[in-house]
């Protein structure tokens, strides 16, 4: 105890304004790693290897314990290697945040009242759509951008840049046509393309329910709300339940005033009121159980 109280002041006596400085990078550092693996699996093992990382220092500091650090040491190399490895898909995801364009773009749901007003048509649009699409039993997936460009999306779809309206996407999802295979694109307050092609998503989310309603649509729109900040609203063609995905999470069975409600504190990202609606629409929901059925 001795030791590591000298330790300390030894350090204290030498503290200077580059000492600040650094510490202040390093913080920076951490806090933008943890924001980047924000609600995704990655975030609560980080928590749990900090907390493994202090107890280990705390333990070889306090207490002379030879096998026990050279054991630490031995292990400390095969673990800088295979930490990369365990993470790699949200070191992706959020490299791929950085590296987004759209991502800097935080006053993008801050324009005004004219925006708020815009917004609000095309929720309202999508909203009404949907239900019109349930209620026929047409599948279809429509994809809302937030933040972050879904620029390499829409190479692989038809380029449309035509208004939002429910007589449009009730068009484009009827049954059969060109365009009813694959996702729609909404940005801006405009259908930016049609018949987009979405990941998949590989979190084996869906796989723990027996509901077999749940196919390629529900596996694109969790898909795509992992490797983005996108809103995107499911219409089940088996079953004619109305989802939505966001942020790797699924929110089933949803009516027009819950589906137009939940859009809403999503998307309109400057209402303080916001996180209280993200909080009640997400309640209960965890990163082990993302799938939650609203009856």
């Amino acid at each position: 105890m001795q030791e590591l109280w000298n330790n300390l002041v030894f350090i204290l006596e030498r503290f200077t304004w580059s000492s600040v400085l650094d510490i202040f990078l390093v913080t920076i550092f951490f806090s933008l790693l943890l924001y980047l693996l924000r609600d995704t699996d990655a975030q609560t093992l980080l928590r749990g290897v900090f907390l493994i990382v202090i107890l280990v220092f705390l333990l070889t500091s306090l207490v002379n314990l030879p096998a026990f650090s050279w054991l630490v040491q031995t292990v400390s190399p095969a673990l800088i290697i295979a930490v990369p490895v365990i993470f790699a898909p949200e070191i992706r995801r959020g490299l791929e945040r950085m590296g987004s364009v759209g991502a800097l773009q935080f006053w993008k749901f801050s324009l005004g009242s004219k925006g708020n007003v815009e917004m609000e048509e095309t929720l309202t649009s999508v909203s009404r759509a949907a239900v019109q699409l349930a209620e026929r039993r047409h599948g279809a997936l429509i994809v809302i951008s937030r933040r972050e460009m879904l620029d390499r999306f829409y190479k692989n779809g038809v380029m449309m840049n035509s208004d939002v309206s429910p007589q449009v996407l009730l068009q484009i999802f009827y049954p059969n046509t060109p365009l009813h295979d694959g996702a729609v694109i909404i940005s801006d307050n405009q259908i930016k393309a049609a018949a987009c092609v979405m990941p998949l998503s590989s979190s084996g989310v869906l796989n723990s329910t027996a509901d077999r309603s749940l196919g390629l649509r529900h596996r694109a729109a969790l898909g795509i709300s992992e490797v983005s900040d996108a809103l995107a609203v499911v219409v089940s063609e088996e079953s004619g339940t109305i989802s939505i995905a966001h942020r790797g999470r699924l929110i089933r069975r949803l009516d027009g005033d819950r589906l137009l409600n939940s859009m809403r504190a999503i998307m309109v990202t400057h209402k303080p009121e916001r996180t209280n609606r993200l909080k009640r629409i997400f309640k209960g929901d965890s990163l082990e159980e993302p799938v939650e059925e609203l009856e």
